[in-house]
C-alpha cells in the first residue's frame, strides 16, 4: 500500500507562484511514476504533468512553460512549481503514484488563484 500526502496548497494572486509537494511512503518509489491532477468545480479530474521513474516529465499544454514536475528520490517526494498563476489554475490537485498512472491518490490539496 502507498500513501500520499500532499501539501503546499493555498491561495495566491494572478501572477503569483506557488510549490506543491507529495511524500509518499513506501518502498516501490523510485521504480512509480508520479503525477499530479487537478479538478475545478463542476469538472471532470485532468492531468497537469507527470513524471516517470527516470524523472521525464510530461505537461498538459495548459501549463507548459509555467510549471515543472520534478521529483526527490532520496526523500520520496515530488514537487510541482507552479509560476505565473491564473485563475482558471483553481483546483484541487492530487498526487499519484504507480507503475501506470493514474494510480494511487492523494488525499488533494486546494490550490486557489484570485485577487
Amino acid at each position: 500500500q502507498v500513501q500520499l500526502v500532499e501539501s503546499g496548497g493555498g491561495l495566491v494572486q494572478p501572477g503569483g507562484s506557488l510549490r506543491l509537494s507529495c511524500k509518499a511512503s513506501g518502498t516501490f518509489f523510485s521504480i512509480y511514476a508520479m503525477g499530479w491532477y487537478r479538478q475545478a468545480p463542476g469538472k471532470q479530474r485532468e492531468l497537469v504533468a507527470t513524471i516517470s521513474s527516470l524523472g521525464s516529465p510530461n505537461y498538459a499544454d495548459s501549463v507548459k512553460g509555467r510549471f515543472t514536475i520534478s521529483r526527490d528520490s532520496a526523500k520520496n517526494t515530488v514537487y510541482l512549481q507552479m509560476n505565473s498563476l491564473k485563475p482558471e489554475d483553481t483546483a484541487v490537485y492530487y498526487c499519484t503514484a504507480g507503475l501506470q498512472l493514474p494510480g494511487y491518490w492523494g488525499q488533494g490539496t486546494q490550490v486557489t488563484v484570485s485577487s
